[in-house]
């Protein structure tokens, strides 16, 4: 048996969120008969469970490993023509509606997951779950560590003040520094702008894992699906 709410996100309609709101609002019918109790469960083998007149059938799951390249929008249109995570699907021949979940800038490049698991994409993106993203970034000048505690610690960026991030200079070269950088948000171009209230240019920004799904040896525009154990951790963020 299983929560109502949990088979309709699992069926890819929407968030197991969204699902509460549907069957409290009376839109969920189980066999004909509305129900609207947040607890009911089903036997998905069973029972015919409509939403809003649309009857549900589990869909595959895919979760896919990308590498963003620089140049490309983590979007699957773009009403300005510029080039997208769907162009870079198309062109590997991947047919599944995925969509890419969280964000990487266009002047960013690295680690993107692509599934049609709208439960996992929220379990990813939102930061109340603390799943690392992390970064090698490149920036022009070397930090202090007394600007480093800061980053660590949180800044006031216009959303307000950022999460505990882990912020660590790998190496310096002249006036270069690689940053290893671990946030448990995604605020629109934050690293960039948190760099930027201490006047450090990015030069170079890679996302190198996301939780435990790593880059690994993928080159930029390549794909590949999850492995065995990093789809054994994205069913452990279910439990």
């Amino acid at each position: 048996m299983e929560r109502l709410q949990k088979y309709i996100a699992k069926c890819g309609f929407t968030s197991r969120r969204k699902a509460e709101e549907l069957i409290i609002q009376g839109k969920v019918k189980v066999n004909g008969e509305v129900i609207t109790t947040l607890g009911y469960k089903i036997d998905p083998d069973r029972d015919k469970v409509e939403v809003e007149g649309k009857i549900l059938v589990p869909e595959k799951k895919i979760y896919i490993a990308l590498y963003k390249p620089m140049g490309y929008i983590s979007s699957l249109y773009d009403p300005f023509g510029r080039k997208t995570v769907k162009d870079l699907l198309l062109n590997k021949n991947i047919s599944y509606r995925v969509y890419p979940v969280g964000r990487l800038d266009q002047d960013s490049e690295g680690l993107l997951l692509c599934t049609n698991d709208g439960e996992i994409a929220n379990y990813i993106i939102h930061p109340k779950y603390k799943i690392p993203k992390v970064y090698e970034v490149m920036v022009k000048g070397i930090p202090k560590e007394e600007e480093l505690k800061k980053l660590r610690e949180g800044v006031i960026l216009e959303e307000g003040k950022t999460l505990p991030a882990e912020f660590v200079i790998l190496w310096t070269k002249g006036n270069i520094s690689m940053l290893r950088v671990v946030l448990y948000q995604g605020w629109k171009r934050q690293i960039r702008r948190m760099l930027a209230l201490f006047n450090y240019e990015v030069l170079k920004l890679k996302r190198i894992q996301i939780g435990e799904i790593r880059l690994g040896n993928l080159k930029p525009g390549d794909i590949r699906f999850l492995n065995k154990r990093e789809l054994i951790w994205l069913e452990s963020l279910k439990a």
